[in-house]
C-alpha cells in the first residue's frame, strides 16, 4: 500500500509540475478500453451457451497452455456486467471495445436457435454502457468459433462465409438500434494462425495449406458482413463497419538490397495478405505473397498454387469493404533476410524466408517478445496512410504485459511513449486517426500465457473467489489523462 500511495504521488507531481512539456490532446481523438468475450466472460457453459474451440482446446490441450488454466471462470465478468461497467466510467474512457461470443448467441453455431439468455445478456451490457454515457464498439469474432462449426472445418470450410453471415445478421437484428460501431473479426492472420500451428485454437498444424484457406475465406466473410450490413442495416441502424488487422512493424535489420526487400516481404505476409485486398485500388493478395508461395508450391510439386486465388468478382467483392481500418500494435522487430530452405514439407514460414529479433535492450513486459517500441508505432502508422489509401483509422489495441501486477509503472510509460508518438503521427505526418485502444480494461486469460501475462488497467486477482479489480498505475495515469487531456512528453517514475 505504501509503494502505490508513493507512485500515485509522484504521478500527480508529475501532472501538476509538467506542464511545461505537456500537449493538448486532439479534440477528435477518442479514448478506449477493450476486452474480447473469452477472454473475460467465464461461465462457458451457462444459461445455454455452446462450447467453442476455445472451450475445447483448454479442455483437451492443456499443455499447450503456460499455466495449465482455462477461461472457464476467467473474470467472471458475465455476471459482473455492473462492475466492470463501472471500472470504465470511472477512468472517463468515452467508448468500450468488447466482442460477442458467437456460441453464446448461437449455441450450435448455426441460425436456426438463438440463445436467448445469450441475447439477454449483451442486451444488459449495451444497455449499461449506454446509460453512462460509453459508446458500445462490438467485434463479431475474436477467435471463439462454436465447436460444431470446427467439427465441419471451421475457416478452412468456404461455406463459412454463409455462416458467418448469418450469424451479423441475428447481432445486427437484436442489437444494431443502439451499437453504432462494428468490427467483423479482430486479426485474421492469429485466427487463421489457428490452422497453421498447434499453439492457437482449434490447433490444426497444416501450415502453408489450411491458414491460406482461413485468408481467403475470412476476407470473404468479412465482405459478406460488410455488404450485409451496407446494403439491409446500415441506411436504418445509421452505423459503421470495419475489421481490426494486427500489425507489429518490420523494419530492415540492415540497408542491404535483400533485407529491405524481405522487410517488406514479411510486411505483405504478415499485414498485407489482409490488408490489400481491402484497402487497395487493385486488391487481391499482394504480388509478392502470390508469387512466393506459386513459387516454392511448383518446386514442392503441387499443381496449382498453395495460396487459394480469388476470381475476378470476388476481388471487385472484397475491395473497399471497410469503413475504416481498425490497428493493433503492440511492437516492432527486425527483418533479415535467409537462405530458402530446402524443398520439402509445405509452410508459410518457408515461403516468406525471413528471420525476425528484436533488440535486448528495449523495454520488455513478461511475455520476451512484447517490448516497447514507440518509433515503429508512427512508422505502422505512415506505411498504412501511404500504403493502403489513407483509410480513417482506429487504434483498436495498444498495450504491454508489465512484469508489476500492480504498481505497473512499466506499462504507464509504454502508454505514455507511444501516445507521444501517435500524436507526431497525426499533427506531423497527417495521418487520419480517430480512435486510441488499451489492451486492456482488466487482466484477462491471455490465450497460451494463460494469466502469467498481465495487460490489464486494473489488477484482477484470481485467487479471490470474487476476483476482485483493482485499479493500477496505469488506470490512475488514463484518469488523469481523461481529465485533463492533456499529455506530457515524458512520465518519470
Amino acid at each position: 500500500m505504501r509503494t502505490s500511495r508513493k507512485i500515485l504521488i509522484l504521478l500527480l507531481l508529475h501532472f501538476t509540475l509538467g506542464k511545461e512539456e505537456s500537449r493538448q490532446l486532439p479534440k477528435n481523438l477518442a479514448f478506449a478500453t477493450a476486452t474480447s468475450s473469452y477472454q473475460i466472460e467465464g461461465a462457458w457453459n451457462e444459461d445455454g451457451k455452446g462450447e467453442s474451440i476455445w472451450d475445447d482446446y483448454v479442455h483437451n490441450h492443456s499443455d499447450k497452455i503456460i499455466d495449465g488454466s482455462t477461461g472457464d471462470i476467467a473474470c467472471d465478468s458475465y455476471h459482473k456486467t455492473e462492475v466492470d461497467v463501472d471500472l470504465i466510467k470511472n477512468i472517463g474512457f468515452q467508448r468500450y471495445r468488447f466482442s460477442i461470443s458467437w456460441s453464446r448467441i448461437l449455441p450450435g453455431g448455426f441460425s436456426n436457435a438463438i440463445n436467448e439468455e445469450g441475447v439477454k445478456y449483451y442486451n444488459g451490457l449495451i444497455d449499461k454502457l449506454i446509460a453512462n454515457g460509453i459508446t458500445p464498439i462490438v467485434t463479431l469474432y475474436h477467435w471463439d468459433l462454436p465447436q460444431t462449426l470446427q467439427k465441419l472445418g471451421g475457416w478452412t470450410n468456404s461455406l463459412i462465409a454463409d455462416w458467418f453471415e448469418n450469424y451479423a445478421r441475428v447481432v445486427f437484428d437484436h442489437f444494431g438500434d443502439r451499437v453504432k460501431l462494428w468490427i467483423t473479426l479482430n486479426q485474421p492472420r492469429q485466427i487463421c494462425f489457428g490452422y497453421s500451428s498447434k499453439y492457437l485454437a482449434p490447433g490444426v498444424e497444416s501450415s502453408g495449406l489450411g491458414e491460406y484457406m482461413c485468408a481467403r475465406n475470412v476476407l470473404l466473410a468479412h465482405a459478406r458482413v460488410f455488404h450485409l450490413y451496407k446494403n439491409s442495416y446500415q441506411s436504418t441502424q445509421g452505423g459503421r463497419i470495419g475489421i481490426t488487422i494486427k500489425y507489429p512493424w518490420k523494419e530492415p535489420a540492415t540497408s542491404s538490397v535483400t533485407d529491405v526487400e524481405a522487410s517488406e516481404r514479411d510486411r505483405q505476409f504478415e499485414f498485407g495478405i489482409y490488408a490489400h485486398p481491402i484497402y487497395t485500388k487493385g486488391g487481391d493478395f499482394p504480388h509478392v505473397v502470390k508469387e512466393s508461395v506459386a513459387a516454392r508450391s511448383k518446386a514442392e510439386g503441387f499443381h496449382k498454387s498453395r495460396l487459394p486465388s480469388f476470381s475476378d468478382d470476388e476481388i471487385k467483392y472484397i475491395r473497399g469493404s471497410a469503413d475504416f481500418l481498425g490497428l493493433n500494435y503492440y511492437t516492432t522487430f527486425y527483418t533479415k533476410d535467409r537462405i530458402p530452405s530446402p524443398i520439402g514439407e509445405p509452410s508459410s514460414e518457408k515461403d516468406t524466408n525471413v528471420v525476425n529479433h528484436q533488440d535486448p535492450n528495449w523495454p520488455t513486459g513478461s511475455l520476451h517478445d512484447f517490448k516497447s517500441v514507440p518509433w515503429g508505432f508512427r512508422k505502422v502508422l505512415n506505411y498504412v496512410k501511404k500504403n493502403y489509401g489513407d483509410p480513417e483509422v482506429l487504434i483498436t489495441e495498444n498495450g504491454f504485459p508489465d512484469v508489476e501486477e500492480i504498481n505497473d509503472v512499466g506499462s504507464v510509460s509504454y502508454y505514455n511513449d507511444h501516445l507521444n508518438t501517435l500524436l507526431d503521427a497525426i499533427e506531423v505526418d497527417g495521418v487520419n486517426v480517430t480512435m486510441y485502444t488499451t489492451w486492456s480494461l482488466m487482466d484477462n486469460f491471455e490465450w497460451t500465457a494463460g494469466y502469467t501475462a498481465r495487460f490489464g488497467l486494473h489488477h484482477v486477482d484470481f485467487e479471490n473467489p470474487d476476483l476482485k479489480r483493482t485499479p493500477k498505475a496505469s488506470a490512475r495515469y488514463f484518469k488523469e489523462l481523461m481529465k485533463t487531456k492533456t499529455l506530457w512528453k515524458n512520465v518519470t517514475l
